[in-house]
């Protein structure tokens, strides 16, 4: 048995939940890691070896 192609509504479906996952993920804080990473790489300073990675 042959699927039917999805409907408007289901790609309207599609994007309305996609829209509601991206809200949610650009309104959550970066990580102080993140940041912290971010500014040794501007600066030119390596970044840690895995065994001195703050956790």
């Amino acid at each position: 048995m042959a699927k039917n192609p999805p409907s408007k509504r289901d790609y309207a479906e599609i994007d309305e939940n996609l829209r509601r996952v991206f809200e949610e993920l650009s309104s959550e804080q970066v990580p102080d890691r993140f940041t912290d990473l971010l500014d040794r790489l501007r600066k030119g300073d390596p970044p840690p070896d895995e065994g001195e990675a703050e956790g």
